[in-house]
């Protein structure tokens, strides 16, 4: 079949076990459903696989910087999407978000000065500072209401003299937040008042569930803000193509941008070709797919909602962004709970890496037939410990 076939029919989705690939390969030969790494099962847009089939047909893949046509295109994506108007000068681009904030780790303070970020929070935060040989200081976010947010006196009495970067993710990978803009202006005010940098990746920016909660990018608060900020974006998890390896960063500074770019030096390739195509394509032509995910994503979170809080022991918040589910199984005395259910025939990401064990991360962004099945397998495995 070709990829047309699956264009915006999110019940249906390219077989993936016949290609190689780290989410289905992980449980290769066995009746495990993946889900569990963040990349999701549906095929990526027609507008980025024309796009990538133009290109290859052309027959040349020759070294290529960024051209404007896509900057253009990531300007007015941003521009239409964020309300936030960036200049061209201010991107640099880089072949991943995950590269992006190593390398703000490594552009901002000494060796030995102190990262700050809150857990539970994607792994890969909680080992850039040693990369760069910097400490990690983190606190835990805090549950109330339903909603994970940050205890407020507990940052304030974490930050020290050596504290320079803070780490920020925003949607929040993995308990689906989108902070607003209350949240967002006293982090940039802890940041004024402590001259910290902010490195903020918003990665799933493009996947907000509801308009009640639309992404604020921290930079477009105010000049003040951005002077001091990092900004990570990228197409990849919007618009599923994540192996093609294309991001960039959003420096409004100049003296922060050419830190950035001064640690990037002889360590940092260009983007992949075929990914700086796809991202203008995604950026230019991708809206109407996204909207279509968007509405199916939907969806596929309330099915997620009632079926955990069917289960025996856990519980769920509701995310405002992203295709994760951050479930809380605790109370189901289950001392592994991603092992568990991994037994029973369903890979997750286990809470542990994040920062916060007793959870598990699931990745509904997948047919809905997929999601039944993977949920009504976690409720069989609870239900056999029950009865055992």
């Amino acid at each position: 079949m070709s990829p047309d076939t699956f264009a915006f029919d999110f019940d249906r989705t390219p077989d993936r076990r016949t290609v190689p690939g780290e989410k289905w390969g992980r449980y290769a030969g066995r009746d495990i459903l993946p889900m569990w790494v963040a990349d999701m099962e549906f095929a990526a847009p027609p507008a980025v696989i024309d796009a990538l089939h133009r290109r290859i047909d052309h027959g040349v893949l020759g070294y290529t910087d960024a051209w404007p046509g896509l900057v253009e295109a990531v300007v007015e994506g941003i521009a239409r999407d964020h309300g936030w108007r960036i200049e061209p000068d201010w991107l640099v681009w880089l072949p991943g978000v995950v590269t992006g904030f190593n390398i703000a780790c490594r552009a901002v303070g000494e060796s030995g000065d102190e990262v700050f970020t809150a857990t539970p929070v994607y792994p890969p935060f909680l080992t850039a500072p040693a990369n760069s040989d910097r400490r990690l200081v983190r606190r835990p976010l805090v549950l109330a209401d339903g909603r994970w947010g940050w205890d407020r006196a507990d940052v304030e009495a974490a930050i020290t003299p050596r504290t320079k970067l803070l780490m920020l993710c925003n949607p929040h990978n993995p308990v689906g937040r989108v902070f607003d803009r209350d949240e967002l202006a006293w982090l940039a005010d802890l940041a004024e008042r402590h001259d910290l940098t902010i490195c903020s990746d918003e990665i799933h920016c493009g996947l907000v569930l509801d308009a009640a909660t639309p992404h604020v990018p921290i930079a477009a608060l105010d000049e003040r803000v951005a002077r001091r900020t990092i900004t990570l974006m990228a197409p990849s998890k919007t618009w599923n193509i994540p192996a093609l390896y294309c991001a960039f960063a959003i420096i409004p500074d100049r003296e922060l941008r050419r830190r950035y770019r001064h640690a990037m030096h002889g360590i940092v390739p260009h983007p992949n070709v075929l990914g700086m195509v796809a991202t203008e394509a995604a950026y230019r032509d991708g809206g109407p797919w996204r909207e279509a995910l968007i509405d199916y994503l939907r969806g596929n979170r309330d099915l997620v909602m009632e079926a955990v809080a069917a289960m025996p022991g856990l519980t769920a918040t509701r995310p405002e962004a992203t295709y994760l589910a951050w479930i809380d199984c605790r109370a189901s005395g289950i001392a592994e709970p991603a092992a568990f259910f991994e037994a029973g025939g369903v890979g997750l990401s286990d809470g542990a890496a994040f920062g916060l064990p007793g959870f598990v991360r699931l990745n509904f962004g997948c047919p809905r037939s997929q999601l039944r099945e993977g949920l009504a397998r976690m409720q069989r495995a609870l239900q056999s410990s029950i009865s055992a």
